[in-house]
């Protein structure tokens, strides 16, 4: 009878573990800051309103430049329903990322962490890619250290900002 009882506690103990995992609303708040893009727009992370996907990024790593594309695939499907903001990091010369920049047409902003200080506030992000989706409510629904995984985030953001009739 013991054996029964610790078999059912054991399973329901792995059963909300699973669901935690799987399905919780956040992974934490969104650092409340605003970042400066590279054309002088401020954008509020903290509490955004609508979704944010923030990716961090340096032109010398092939899997973020691998990933522009499809970023930027995804930015003109949705539109307006979701803010893009590639973070260069601190060690990326702004030269480089300026050039890179000016070679592409990608239609979502650019922000250079020149002293480190936005990595540090998601929580000392060093690997890139390194993406996080932010709630409309700053919640962090979505981190991902590697490529995105493009169908899991557009549905996300689709869920959070439905089409309006």
């Amino acid at each position: 009878m013991g054996q029964k009882i610790l078999a059912a506690v054991v399973v329901l103990l792995l059963g909300a573990l699973a669901y935690v995992t799987l399905f919780s609303e956040g992974q934490g708040k969104a650092p409340d800051i605003t970042v400066t893009t590279l054309d002088g727009q401020q954008i509020a992370l903290g509490k955004p309103g609508k979704p944010i996907l923030v990716n961090f990024w340096a032109t010398t790593c092939p899997g973020c430049i691998a990933e522009m594309p499809h970023l930027a695939d995804m930015k003109r499907a949705l539109g307006d329903r979701f803010i893009l903001v590639a973070v260069a990091m601190a060690y990326d010369p702004i030269d480089q990322v300026k050039n890179f920049i000016r070679a592409h047409n990608y239609p979502f902003a650019f922000v250079h962490d020149s002293d480190g200080q936005i990595a540090q506030a998601f929580g000392g992000v060093s690997l890139t890619p390194t993406s996080f989706l932010i709630a409309p409510n700053g919640n962090i629904v979505y981190k991902k250290i590697g490529e995105v995984d493009f169908d899991l985030v557009r549905q996300r953001i689709e869920q959070m900002s439905p089409l309006q009739p």
